[in-house]
């Protein structure tokens, strides 16, 4: 079962933190480059520890400098920091608040199964992170993993702590991010007791949690007084309530673009055979005309839209070697009865494939299409919380792209050091 620990983070000085909103950064993997060049022009923004301009090395000098020069300050004693996360989504006047909490947690091998992840991750990215972790030891960002617990024990203490928040600010998502800090002890260990009851399932941050893993792994195999309670042992996370009804996960389109001898009719010809094919008249109609509709897509060429919807029989016709709670996603489905048995990209290729690519934005899609940057966009629903659960217990990964946790966590709040003399607990504290 996970193990977490309290964490005694880095912050901002108290002068810098009154401007924290200038300070954070978006996540490495999420940061577009124009958002990359404007946070670089501020000289302690978060970004030079999470995608550093310069070498690893010189990132790791960088924040001795930080440390050494009082731009960050480590906290005196360990807690758990509280971040809530309150938004709307678009055409909603709703306002969610995502509730969570910030803390260490033991670095587990996959196979240990306390830690299930849900997609798989691309090397070169996990060697940025693996350079960036040894040169810094810090952790600059929190991966998001989900606990599981349906009594809601934690959330009290949380909704007590964050009446009284270290930070507050609104973010480059337009999310209010709201952080506090709990360090009395019995509380703390309250937290540590829940989350020793279940898995943890990573939902963000997939390649910082494998780079922590393969650096433990190197760390332990060079330290023949290993003992299991080292530093690099452990990993930043975020951890929020897969019972939580304001957990939010978004769509991810397809678009598919520079394939020779596109023509509309040969694709519908190839489809006839497994869908229900309905025309719109309206490609603005899409996303409303299948929402919450198992199997239906929207289809969106330059002229025409439509409807289709997998015909229940069709899905046993798919020879991909997965079982039934991954056959019948939604993505697999699309990947196989659409990308791979119409438009004649193989499953085997559509991960490297130049000819898909991804827009959570349905406005972007359509304009995309209108303009002939891209031959068609296919249109897809949520994945459910339920199905995340699902594919991650079975032992497999779902299809690339599967997933957008909304929103991103975002870094700057704090920093988590994995150096010995930094990352130990203080004496009085008996974690």
């Amino acid at each position: 079962m996970p193990e977490i620990l309290p964490i005694r983070p880095w912050r901002y000085n108290q002068s810098l933190s009154q401007s924290i909103d200038s300070l954070t950064s978006p996540l490495f993997d999420v940061v577009s480059e124009k958002q990359r060049k404007a946070l670089y022009q501020h000289p302690y923004n978060s970004i030079h520890m999470s995608v550093p301009q310069e070498t690893p090395g010189a990132a790791g000098k960088r924040l001795a400098q930080w440390k050494h020069q009082g731009i960050l300050v480590q906290d005196r004693l360990p807690g758990i920091y509280v971040y809530y996360q309150y938004f709307k989504l678009a055409g909603s006047s709703k306002e969610y608040c995502r509730k969570g909490f910030m803390c260490h947690i033991r670095v587990y091998d996959w196979e240990e199964q306390v830690i299930l992840r849900h997609e798989n991750t691309i090397p070169q990215a996990v060697n940025d992170r693996i350079e960036l972790l040894e040169n810094t030891q810090l952790h600059a960002s929190a991966t998001h993993g989900l606990y599981t617990d349906p009594t809601f024990a934690l959330e009290r203490y949380m909704d007590e702590a964050i009446q009284q928040p270290l930070y507050e600010t609104e973010d480059y998502q337009g999310v209010r991010d709201v952080m506090a800090c709990i360090q009395d002890y019995t509380i703390v260990q309250r937290f540590m007791d829940v989350l020793q009851q279940g898995n943890v399932i990573l939902a963000d941050g997939h390649h910082r949690y494998e780079g922590s893993l393969v650096y433990k792994h190197k760390q332990q195999a060079a330290n023949p007084a290993h003992t299991g309670r080292e530093g690099y042992n452990y990993h930043l996370m975020y951890l929020t309530n897969t019972e939580a009804d304001d957990l939010r996960i978004l769509p991810t389109h397809r678009l598919i673009h520079g394939l020779k001898d596109f023509d509309e009719q040969t694709i519908l010809r190839r489809l006839e055979a497994d869908f229900t094919i309905i025309p719109l008249d309206d490609a603005d109609t899409l996303p409303e005309v299948i929402v919450g509709k198992r199997w239906a897509f929207g289809l969106m060429f330059r002229d025409n839209a439509y409807k289709v919807r997998l015909k229940p029989e069709a899905l046993d016709t798919m020879p991909w070697p997965f079982p039934p709670v991954v056959k019948a996603l939604d993505l697999t489905v699309m990947h196989y009865f659409i990308i791979e048995k119409a438009l004649g990209i193989p499953g085997r290729e559509q991960r490297s494939a130049t000819n898909v690519s991804f827009d959570r934005s349905f406005a972007d899609c359509m304009k995309k299409v209108l303009q002939q940057e891209a031959q068609l966009a296919v249109i897809t629903n949520e994945v459910s919380i339920d199905e995340v659960k699902a594919v991650c217990h079975s032992g497999y990964t779902m299809p690339q792209k599967s997933t957008y946790f909304y929103p991103k966590v975002i870094g700057g709040y704090l920093f988590s050091s994995i150096s010995e003399s930094e990352f130990a607990l203080p004496v009085c504290a008996t974690f």
